[in-house]
């Protein structure tokens, strides 16, 4: 029966990634965000697609800095963008943990590491930099706690569901096996799940950004316009305190303790 599922879910992903793909190019969001979609979508199959559809798409022409202004949308936005990004990490992380044979905290040290290098340093420090005023040493520092708050809860959730899920399926360590993508994007879409209440208090805080719209400069061929609800100018606005920030982030890694300790327990 799980190969029968496999299969469907399978399909049913490729078929989203292919919609999403095809659609977001009329839709008048940051290039970044639009690639964040697609891998998104890749992760969690039609499940990305139906946040796209919701949470991004244009409704109509000229409504999308309004329809994306909404704070739902915009945590959506901020999330989609972490996960996408990490995303692509934990997956390396995963794969040549599986290749070395490592220990379960081994493998899930590696995942870490890479899925947060990866998003902090290139999903959210370099690709967002113009954010920062065009500095990548500002963008690195801007992005650092946010990233790293928002990866831990990712985390959190993806570790127990992809080892327990692991130890219970045969051959699904291999990422030759299908199993293993079926089970690493089950982990993905509970690890977004997970990040999103996280993202919600970094975006109401001004922490970190969410959905965007980029339009053409009207007259201009190459130039374009840029806004969003919590986007660059939210970023300026009042942020909360030092000690609120700590307090946040402690909370962040006692969630990502209690979510491998699960993973040890129950496997």
């Amino acid at each position: 029966m799980l190969n029968g599922v496999m299969l469907l879910w399978f399909i049913l992903t490729a078929v989203s990634v292919i919609f999403v793909a095809v659609d977001i190019r009329n839709t008048p969001e940051s290039k970044v965000l639009k690639w964040g979609f697609i891998l998104l979508t890749a992760y969690t199959g039609p499940f990305g697609a139906f946040l796209y559809a919701l949470g991004c798409r244009e409704p109509l022409p000229g409504l999308h800095e309004r329809y994306v202004k909404i704070l739902w949308r915009q945590v959506l936005g901020s999330t989609m963008h972490c996960v996408a990004g990490d995303g692509v990490g934990i997956l390396a992380g995963a794969v040549l943990g599986s290749v070395l044979s490592l220990s379960m905290v081994a493998d899930i040290s590696l995942e870490y590491v890479l899925g947060f290098g990866f998003g902090w340093t290139i999903f959210q420090a370099l690709f967002m930099k113009d954010t920062a005023g065009g500095s990548y040493g500002k963008a690195l520092y801007n992005t650092f706690i946010p990233e790293l708050v928002s990866m831990n809860c990712l985390m959190a959730a993806m570790v127990p569901v992809s080892a327990i899920a692991k130890a219970n399926v045969p051959g699904s360590e291999s990422p030759l096996s299908p199993a293993f993508w079926f089970i690493m994007s089950m982990a993905l879409l509970c690890g977004f799940i997970a990040a999103y209440p996280m993202n919600w208090w970094l975006v109401s805080n001004h922490l970190k950004h969410g959905m965007m719209t980029v339009r053409p400069k009207e007259g201009s061929e190459g130039g374009a316009n840029a806004s969003a609800g919590t986007g660059e100018g939210g970023m300026n606005m009042d942020k909360p305190s030092s000690f609120e920030i700590v307090k946040v982030t402690v909370l962040s890694f006692i969630i990502l303790t209690v979510g491998i300790a699960i993973a040890l327990i129950f496997t």
